[in-house]
């Protein structure tokens, strides 16, 4: 039997046998660490990097059949950076044939070979180098039934739900070998499938002086044999022990393990963890360190951290001392992810309420977070298992492989300080140094660096124990304690994207490749929204949406046609953020589904949408009119409409109203009930706005409006600006037109320095004097949502102070708008857009009694809220572009002038021809205003400013 012999003149006699009959390894009379870590020293050292010429290594018939290498102690003692150098410089050995390049087969289970769980097992075992099978059971994979080894050219099984029974059958048969990973542990099986294998602990003899942390509350309803023989004194032995206690914890938390092999074992814990508290309905995800600063503050947080690991790691062992077939030892790197469920009531010491095989994200308020979470989970437990292959196919085995293969050519001398490790045991303390360094998202949970209070326990698994796993044991705890005391940096180093999420799941041209940093998808029409959710392959990358203190997730409106999404990759170690990489997202979304116009068709109308019912006494969706035969023929009332705000309707053809999928929208019009509004043409309008100032003063729709009406008048639009000031156009319509606008409200800046509506008012008259006191000036106010009856009042106030009582006012009406879940803006629900109605309907009965001309465009807007174009507030149905090549160079002496902010202060941004041009040469750019709900509200707002001119014409889009 292979031998741990105590050191001459050790002080502590225990420290030959290391740990005699523990159930953790632990300190007794002396500081270990020291010896113990000089132990891993020599044993990882002269395993992997002794000169087999050494005169160390000595022939031994015994150790030969064992295959075991043996290391004299004297050697090991006081150097753990130079184990850290050692394992640094044989990290290219770890690549061995059997570890390498291998293949890999996923057994699906219940699981469609399209599910994104399984995509996501194959993409990255492949990225990492491994050649991926999939069949739904390992009897039906040919790479399992039909290879030439019984099944032992694999490296990797990977068993999903619903093909473990499958997949344990064949770790049964084909006794897998040192190299090959599985991802059940046979051990757990049984014990693990429900709460009823966990109860069984606490009625388990080899247990009974274990206090094993388990709620017995939830094994009553189990068929356990715990059931029915367990009194009140019993279980109050099996209280938990309180370690100290705090009123701010109380909750019920599921920590994610994973265990990388079960004998030894060895577990992390996943940082995330799932938060479930007493006054919430539903759970939230955040990292467990943060969850125990917040409840406990930083005294009390790492004795907690440590009381969960040890309620966990004692529950793993007890599974693996009671199974009854000791089929771990069959599974060498067989894996295992597991959620624990724990509650903590006031004591730092939880108890087990639910075990599962599996990670579970159930009870989140949005089950799309989960999704997310549960993969990010599974990929990072992929790259920490499954490091990246070397390329070099042609590198020599590893010295462990060498070994395994070629016993005779390795003797190990029988000195008296000597410790004997077979190459299977070797091999776990290189994967546990790998998982170690490399541990990302995940901390340790087992074996913990002893603390210096702890003693020695004796307990069941010590009587398992012998010599050579006691040396192991004692290797992979001080591994912990080097690795654990370390420094991790803290900066970016790895700027790109690891995956991109979203809800919707979308189809990215090209496929996402983390170097790869600009996509295109597509979505139909009736997808308004999706939520996006980058993740970093570093934890120590920051991601932010479209701006640099822009959020980590978000939903986004998708607005017909392109819409852009910007992902920075920022590093915020320094006290000055810097964006590392940005990544591009173009989407598309479709237009609303359209037939063309047949010879039979019937005329249907509608006033609002089944998606979105503001008006709750109104039908919604199309209905027949058959008293219209056609768009063209749907006047016919033979008046004017007095306002614009008459009732009214859409009207659209189709084959049928039942299916809107059958109608032609390029036709769709808005029909007023009992009269029309006027259309005019260019020259019609042109005559109207001559010697005419018109001023706009409200928000992005508002300004919509305006730029429609410039191309409407000079047929073409030579100056666009999403101008958030005041801004004056001059020379229009061949210099007989003014137009000026000012933005409000400015909502970004704070609320004490944003300028009233009534300054914002009076600074705009200003700008665009001089002004006349008659219907020859114009002005247009309003915008999605924050018009009200004050800002009416303040209208009428200041145009009375001012002397200019008599010109025109026209109030835009509220829209639609607000009304999707949108991450950063303010959200209506749907009682909050019905209210608006009102709202809208009491403005628009207040302007006409002060006076003014109105245009309802909540009435318009609200049967096609979903056309919305680009913007996170869902309320922009207007949207300028820049046109190919421009259309007419007639009105190239247009001028621009923007107010700079300063009093008496303006500059002239485009002053006419350029020196030395050709007045008939191209202009250099022009614009389009498209959007063919802004064109009807637009068109109606020509027709109020023109409301003597005669045109007899439904109002359609442009």
């Amino acid at each position: 039997m292979a031998r741990l012999l105590s050191l001459p003149g050790d002080r502590c006699p225990g420290v030959g046998m290391v740990v005699r009959g523990t159930w953790t390894l632990r300190r007794r009379c002396c500081t270990g660490p020291l010896l113990l870590l000089g132990i891993a020293v020599g044993l990882f050292y002269h395993t992997l990097t002794m000169d087999r010429g050494s005169d160390v290594f000595k022939s031994s018939k015994q150790h030969r059949r064992n295959k075991s290498v043996g290391v004299d102690l004297k050697l090991l003692l006081g150097n753990p950076e130079r184990l850290v150098s050692l394992l640094e410089a044989s990290r290219s050995s770890m690549h061995s044939k059997h570890s390498c390049a291998g293949k890999a087969v996923i057994l699906t289970g219940q699981h469609a070979s399209t599910d994104t769980e399984v995509q996501l097992f194959q993409r990255v075992l492949q990225q990492q180098g491994y050649r991926v099978d999939q069949a739904r059971f390992a009897e039906t994979s040919v790479s399992l039934r039909h290879d030439r080894r019984d099944g032992r050219d694999w490296s990797v099984l990977i068993c999903l739900k619903g093909s473990e029974k499958s997949c344990l059958r064949r770790i049964n048969f084909s006794h897998p070998q040192h190299h090959q990973r599985v991802n059940i542990i046979p051990a757990f099986a049984g014990a693990f499938l429900d709460m009823g294998g966990v109860c069984r602990f606490l009625t388990d003899s080899q247990l009974s002086e274990v206090p094993l942390h388990i709620l017995p509350s939830a094994c009553s309803d189990s068929k356990s044999p715990l059931e029915g023989i367990q009194n009140a004194q019993e279980d109050e032995r099996r209280q938990p022990i309180t370690d100290g206690h705090s009123d701010n914890l109380n909750a019920t938390i599921n920590a994610y393990v994973l265990v990388t092999t079960a004998t030894p074992l060895t577990a992390f814990v996943h940082r995330t963890v799932l938060v479930k508290t007493h006054s919430e309905e539903s759970s939230y995800s955040t990292e467990l360190q943060d969850f125990f600063r917040e409840r406990l503050g930083d005294a009390l947080s790492p004795q907690a951290t440590r009381h969960m690991s040890q309620v966990i790691s004692d529950i793993l062992k007890a599974a693996i001392l009671t199974t009854k077939e000791r089929s771990s030892a069959r599974c060498q790197l067989c894996f295992q992810l597991m959620t624990f469920s724990l509650h903590y009531n006031a004591s730092l010491r939880p108890v087990v309420v639910q075990l599962q095989t599996d990670l579970h994200f159930d009870g989140m308020k949005d089950h799309f977070d989960g999704q997310i979470a549960k993969e990010y989970m599974l990929e990072e437990v992929l790259k920490l298992l499954f490091p990246a292959c070397n390329n070099e196919a042609e590198e020599p085995s590893s010295p462990l492989s060498s070994l395994e293969e070629n016993p005779q050519q390795h003797s190990v001398s029988e000195g008296p300080n000597d410790v004997f490790l077979p190459p299977a045991e070797m091999q776990t303390l290189l994967q546990f140094h790998q998982h170690l360094k490399k541990r990302g998202p995940f901390q340790l949970l087992y074996p913990l660096p002893p603390a210096h209070d702890d003693h020695v326990q004796t307990g069941p698994f010590g009587a398992q124990d012998n010599g050579r796993r006691q040396a192991l044991m004692a290797l992979l705890q001080e591994l912990s304690h080097y690795y654990t005391m370390g420094h991790q940096t803290e900066r970016c180093v790895n700027p790109h994207l690891r995956q991109l999420y979203t809800d919707p799941p979308m189809v990215f041209m090209p496929v996402f490749d983390e170097r790869v940093k600009e996509y295109r998808a597509e979505v139909p029409f009736d997808v308004i929204t999706i939520q996006i959710r980058p993740e970093a392959v570093s934890p120590h990358c920051q991601i932010h949406l479209d701006e640099h203190c822009g959020p980590r997730m978000a939903n986004y409106p998708v607005g017909l046609g392109h819409s852009r999404i910007n992902i920075l990759v920022m590093d915020e170690s320094e006290a000055e953020p810097v964006v590392m990489t940005i990544y591009t997202l173009h989407i598309y979304r479709e237009s609303r589904p359209s037939l063309p116009m047949f010879d039979e068709y019937v005329m249907c109308s509608f006033e609002q949408d089944c998606g979105l019912i503001v008006r709750s006494d109104k039908p919604c969706g199309l209905e027949h009119s058959p008293s219209l035969r056609s768009s063209g023929e749907a006047q016919v009332s033979p008046r004017p409409c007095l306002s614009g705000d008459e009732p009214g309707r859409w009207v659209v053809p189709c084959l049928s109203c039942t299916d809107n999928r059958t109608c032609d929208w390029r036709e769709v019009a808005w029909q007023p009930d009992s009269c029309y509004h006027p259309l005019l043409n260019q020259p019609q309008l042109q005559s109207c706005l001559s010697e005419r100032k018109v001023l706009f003063i409200g928000d992005s729709t508002n300004r919509g409006m305006m730029y429609y009406l410039m191309e409407r008048v000079n047929t073409t639009l030579e100056d666009w600006d999403k101008a958030h000031d005041t801004i004056i156009y001059g020379n229009l319509n061949q210099g007989r037109t003014i137009v000026s606008y000012s933005y409000y409200p400015q909502f970004w800046l704070p609320i004490a320095q944003r300028p009233t509506f009534q300054r914002a008012l009076q600074q705009l008259l200003e700008r665009s004097q001089p002004l006349e006191n008659s219907p020859r000036t114009v002005l247009v106010a309003g915008g999605v949502q924050w018009l009200n009856l004050n800002h009416l009042k303040t209208i009428q106030q200041i145009l009375e102070r001012e002397g200019l009582e008599n010109i025109m006012v026209i109030v835009k009406s509220l829209g639609m708008g607000f009304h999707l879940p949108v991450d950063g803006i303010r959200s209506l629900p749907l009682d909050g857009v019905q209210e608006l109605y009102n709202v809208n309907k009491n403005i628009l009965e207040s302007a006409k009694n002060f006076g003014y001309e109105v245009i309802d465009t909540f009435s318009i807007t609200m049967g096609r809220y979903k056309e919305f174009l680009q913007g996170r507030c869902a309320c922009h149905f207007h949207e300028v572009y820049k046109l190919p090549s421009p259309t007419v160079s007639s009105q190239r002496k247009l001028k621009i002038v923007r107010d700079t902010g300063q009093e008496g202060n303006t500059s002239n941004l485009q002053t006419g021809l350029k020196e030395n041009e050709d007045p008939s040469s191209p202009l250099e750019v022009s614009y389009h205003v498209k959007g063919p709900v802004n064109a009807v509200y637009s068109e109606i707002l020509l027709s109020r400013m023109c409301v003597n001119h005669d045109a007899k014409r439904t109002i359609r889009p442009q």
